[in-house]
């Protein structure tokens, strides 16, 4: 894959239901993928001979809490031989879970922890799913719109 739009290109060629929308942000393109198909695609991107996604640099998430689907998990891909940047999107309603990928790739482990303290966000099949930044009692997500603000 020579760059992000070839690889959205193969993504579409290979899944051409899993593709919800697809563009282009600040020279980064950008998939957004359905969650019960999250899974077979990065696993296609990692071991794709033409080059593969070999690493997951980060899972972030984003709330948006006036949308039906609020929770929008980010994953930032990268190939090492291309040089290439790819991110996944998958949106989740409230209380859905995702897909680990913890088994695909080793970084996903600590991230998809800092997304469940942050955020709430369940990962089905995470062998280690808990606190990673805030007290294992702590009852509240920091980074979700509605946490209580301090204001001294």
């Amino acid at each position: 894959m020579a760059d992000g739009e070839t690889a959205l290109g193969r993504i579409r060629e290979w899944f051409p239901d899993a593709v919800a929308g697809a563009g282009e942000c600040r020279g980064q393109h950008w998939a957004a993928v359905r969650k019960d198909r999250l899974r077979e695609v990065c696993r296609r991107l990692r071991d794709d001979t033409g080059g593969a996604f070999d690493l997951l640099l980060d899972v972030t998430a984003v709330h948006w809490p006036d949308d039906a689907e609020p929770v929008e998990l980010v994953y930032h891909l990268y190939s090492t031989s291309r040089n290439d940047r790819l991110r996944l999107k998958v949106r989740l309603r409230d209380g859905e879970t995702a897909p680990t990928l913890a088994d695909l790739w080793a970084s996903a482990n600590w991230n998809e922890r800092e997304a469940f303290d942050m955020f709430g966000i369940v990962f089905d099949g995470h062998p280690d799913l808990r606190r990673i930044l805030m007290p294992d009692d702590y009852t509240d997500f920091p980074l979700r719109k509605e946490f209580p603000l301090y204001r001294g």
